[in-house]
């Protein structure tokens, strides 16, 4: 579990599909990040079991309510050397505008430099989505480099923007 001002980062619970489903089935959100929305709370509690249950994903829980918002997590993928990963994340579209998910991904920035010992951490987004620019300049993200006709999950061709993070930038931004 992470703790940040408004936030709470931790484990998805199976109990918790119905949340799941009512944020992840919004057409604006999925899709945008190239998943597609979820069809039931069925869905939803197997993305819990499956997708969810990996370490370093968490549930992006509101302080003021104890109900998770969306999702973020740290992901160690093929392609990338053992001491780089990757920070993904989401949020439903009433939380949109908020800084509730900068303040996530700082959080977890925070865990892979201090705790995890990181040489690199990635993000990256397809170039529509200007929401998750705004994440990757705020939280101090270089941008990498750009790459072309890449098919997403969904099986559209997109631009995708990366963006790279080293410790000596984090600790310039402390």
């Amino acid at each position: 579990m992470i703790e940040t001002e408004r936030l709470i980062l931790r484990p998805w619970r199976q109990d918790e599909a119905h949340i799941l489903f009512k944020y992840a089935s919004d057409p604006a959100v999925g899709p945008i990040a190239g998943w597609a929305p979820h069809t039931s709370p069925e869905e939803s509690l197997e993305i819990i079991r499956t997708v969810f249950s990996a370490p370093e994903v968490y549930a992006v829980v509101l302080k003021s309510t104890g109900e998770p918002v969306g999702c973020c997590g740290i992901m160690f993928a093929d392609g990338l050397p053992a001491t780089e990963a990757e920070i993904g994340y989401w949020i439903g579209t009433p939380f949109w505008g908020r800084g509730l998910i900068p303040e996530a991904v700082d959080a977890l920035l925070a865990r892979c430099f201090h705790d995890l010992k990181l040489s690199a951490v990635w993000c990256s987004h397809n170039n529509a989505n200007h929401n998750s620019q705004r994440v990757c300049e705020k939280c101090g993200f270089t941008h990498h480099h750009t790459a072309r006709d890449v098919i997403s999950p969904l099986g559209d061709l997109r631009t995708e923007l990366f963006y790279v993070m080293t410790p000596a930038q984090y600790r310039a931004r402390q």
